[in-house]
């Protein structure tokens, strides 16, 4: 039996040396066509001529490989696409902006002493995630998410800093929503734990409360809590964790409870009733901060992209054969609807790729090309 075997590896090994070779030739075919299709100015994608040759293959196929050959095939006129635009385009304006960004428009280090919008009051999240990223920032505090785009785009603020999503509630589709309405540029990340805690009134003991304020996204976090108070006590979402604890700590009556940070504990002179009431202990929320312009600093490591693609079948699938071809690994995918848009919806990427990397180049070059629309969100480090 072993020696079948080894018989049949060294038979494998002859026809992937042979399928190495006629795939290296296939590939150089390929850049000749380029270099025709640049001569001519025709498209480097032909959707008419791809389907023609992938029904041809399949029909040449015994029945059993059909469906492998369809595969194989798709994937080899993804790397051949990539190829060509390589050849044609190995650089394009967005490149040179980003180029600009590295080497000169941005300063080596991230910056401490900045204006920066967050949502919510002191006490909150967003707030701590700001002096995690910032350090010594002067925050200017905004009643919506909205706000804090707004008062990126007409300059009120250099920085913005978001809550993006929760390891335990998932994405926080406003800001994606937001996204979409506003031009704006990614320049760092930061994860927080999250460690929500029951606070009332001095004097008020958890079998008086009637009712508890705190964040929709709390709500979630902690709903197996929340479930022990049954239907008797009314769960009331308010904007922020943080104002939730303000309401209560201004609040005249001794039957309301607020479900918020430690922090805000001593800020608002409130009492801890219960500690740590959220569903998971590893309960983290990612936020970024988001800039008017692009800056890169060093260390970039992660890269997030937003698109609209064709509404067709395996649009979605272009894409993501790409990243595979490239070699980028995907770290996250989110989908949201478009306004106005029946059934389609723009794309948002998070890529794990080094800004100083070939294949992030490359990438950067082609996207635009197989996309209604591309754009750019930055690349960026996560700070610890």
């Amino acid at each position: 039996m072993e020696n079948n075997m080894n018989l049949y590896r060294e038979e494998i090994d002859k026809i992937d040396n042979e399928i190495v070779r006629l795939f290296q030739e296939r590939m150089n075919v390929a850049g000749k066509i380029a270099e025709h299709k640049k001569n001519s100015n025709i498209p480097v994608l032909d959707v008419k001529r791809e389907r023609q040759k992938l029904a041809d293959v399949q029909a040449k196929s015994d029945k059993e490989f059909e469906s492998y050959v369809g595969v194989l095939y798709s994937l080899l006129f993804e790397l051949s696409r990539s190829y060509q635009e390589k050849k044609l385009d190995s650089e394009n304006d967005l490149y040179k902006s980003i180029e600009e960004a590295i080497s000169a428009s941005t300063n080596k280090e991230f910056p401490k002493n900045s204006v920066v919008a967050c949502q919510g009051i002191e006490g909150s999240y967003s707030q701590i995630a700001c002096d995690r990223m910032f350090g010594n920032a002067n925050i200017m505090y905004f009643d919506s998410f909205d706000k804090v785009f707004s008062a990126i785009d007409k300059g009120f603020c250099s920085y913005g800093v978001l809550p993006i999503e929760n390891s335990t509630a998932g994405s926080v589709n406003k800001i994606y929503d937001l996204m979409m309405e506003h031009r704006f540029f990614i320049a760092r990340s930061t994860r927080i734990k999250v460690d929500h805690n029951l606070f009332a009134k001095n004097g008020v003991s958890i079998s008086d409360i009637k009712e508890i304020f705190t964040h929709e996204q709390a709500i979630s976090q902690c709903s197996d809590f929340l479930e022990t108070f049954g239907k008797d006590v009314k769960i009331t979402p308010c904007e922020n964790t943080a104002i939730a604890a303000k309401m209560v700590s201004e609040s005249d009556r001794k039957d309301v409870a607020a479900i918020s940070s430690r922090y805000c504990a001593n800020l608002y002179g409130l009492k801890t009733l219960e500690k740590s009431v959220q569903n998971r202990d590893n309960n983290y929320t990612r936020f970024i901060c988001i800039s008017r312009n692009l800056e890169i600093y060093p260390g970039a490591d992660k890269t997030s992209i937003m698109m609209i693609l064709p509404h067709q079948p395996g649009a979605l699938y272009k894409v993501l054969a790409r990243f595979y071809t490239i070699g980028i690994n995907l770290i996250k995918l989110e989908s949201r609807p478009m306004p106005n848009r029946d059934f389609e919806f723009m794309f948002y990427f998070d890529l794990e790729t080094s800004v100083y990397s070939e294949e992030f180049v490359q990438l950067i070059c082609e996207l635009d090309k197989i996309s209604e629309d591309f754009r750019y969100l930055g690349s960026y480090s996560e700070t610890v």
